[in-house]
């Protein structure tokens, strides 16, 4: 993939799939001159900087709009039903741009086919679970336990390859997942403890990895109606998802909640909302860029260790005080996810350097 504007799930499919390779490895092969290492090193931390920035500080804006005490809206559909627009709308707009210049291969042109929607249809019903419940799951826990709240991604990811794929997966990836339970547990457990715990929380966050690894599975089912393109997918995906929000807005009475808003005509409130709605879209080019720039590996390692950085940020800034045991339920989150990206790297490193792999033990690096 070039860079093109990515879902989520396109996220996930590319990282799973494989991607380019490390850009501070030498060169293979000696084709062509590649920039000085410094140059390589400085544009790689430039990029790294860019994803860990623009990933926290969505999570924190988005905390904000759905659960502020201060903005007081009880609308999360609402939230997301804008930020979905202003992404088909961004998405629309660079396509026009893009159709005025240079011919640009990674933005083609848009245009909105009610037969290609329909098709779309079933996945972005799985696509508007997918964000309406990490939304939800935020609304509901802190940012501290977030990660932990939707941490089940890796394993659902896992038991619905083996259960829609038929795909099997490693000893050593199981006891991985194994270590993400038990983190998850723990943290259920200290939440409770400490008199934080949401289970309405905790259910939209075990419905949001679900829907993750849903997305990731349907999305290869689906990229051919849109000519294999994400950037087309991410389109109907949020023009569908907006059509949709409507009915469930009226039926939750959000409309009404919207009409009581005392800070409805604020600059401020829209200012905020908008700038949420384009760190929901500039996260997928940054994560794109950040795969590029590095590898499907390194990006996954980024992930986690920007997962631990905004952990303790949110400890700072709320003023929080966590326990041994709830610190240890973070570090088994955190460290089961790298075991699990480091395994599943190694697999797939083994079956691009084996060719004569036996086909049972290429379904063991599938997610």
């Amino acid at each position: 993939m070039t860079r093109v504007q990515l879902t989520r799930t396109g996220i996930l499919r590319m990282a799973l799939g494989g991607g380019a390779a490390d850009p501070l490895l030498p060169a293979e092969g000696g084709g062509g001159r590649r920039a000085p290492f410094l140059l390589r090193a400085l544009r790689i931390a430039a990029v790294v900087c860019l994803y860990w920035f623009i990933s926290i500080a969505m999570v924190f804006l988005n905390k904000y709009l759905l659960d502020s005490p201060s903005l007081r809206l009880d609308a999360p559909l609402f939230v997301t039903f804008f930020q979905c627009a202003l992404t088909a709308a961004l998405c629309l707009g660079l396509s026009l741009g893009a159709a005025c210049g240079p011919p640009c291969p990674g933005l083609p042109a848009l245009r909105l086919d009610p037969k290609v929607s329909r098709s779309v249809l079933p996945l972005s019903a799985i696509f508007i679970g997918m964000v309406t419940s990490n939304n939800l799951c935020l609304k509901h826990v802190g940012v501290a336990f977030y990660n932990v709240g939707r941490s089940l991604t890796t394993v659902f990811n896992v038991l619905l390859s083996y259960l829609l794929l038929k795909q099997t997966t490693s000893v050593y990836a199981l006891l991985a997942c194994g270590v993400i339970i038990g983190g998850f547990w723990l943290g259920i457990d200290q939440e409770g403890a400490e008199g934080t715990l949401s289970w309405t929380g905790i259910f939209f966050g075990i419905s949001a990895s679900l829907c993750v690894s849903l997305n990731a599975i349907y999305t290869k089912k689906v990229l051919p109606v849109v000519d294999g393109s994400i950037w087309r997918l991410t389109f109907y995906n949020n023009v569908n998802a907006c059509v949709l929000f409507f009915p469930l807005m009226m039926l939750l009475g959000e409309f009404r909640t919207l009409y009581h808003f005392d800070k409805l005509g604020s600059p401020s409130f829209w200012g905020m909302m908008t700038l949420g709605g384009v760190f929901g879209f500039a996260i997928g080019y940054v994560t794109g860029l950040q795969i590029k720039f590095t590898s499907p590996l390194t990006h996954n390692v980024s992930g986690t260790a920007k997962a631990c950085a905004q952990t303790v940020l949110a400890v700072i800034y709320f003023e929080e005080t966590k326990s041994f045991l709830w610190w240890a339920s973070n570090l088994m989150v955190l460290g089961g996810s790298f075991a699990y990206t480091w395994v599943k790297g190694l697999e797939m490193r083994k079956v691009q350097e084996d060719p004569n792999v036996k086909n049972s033990e290429r379904n063991e690096t599938g997610v």
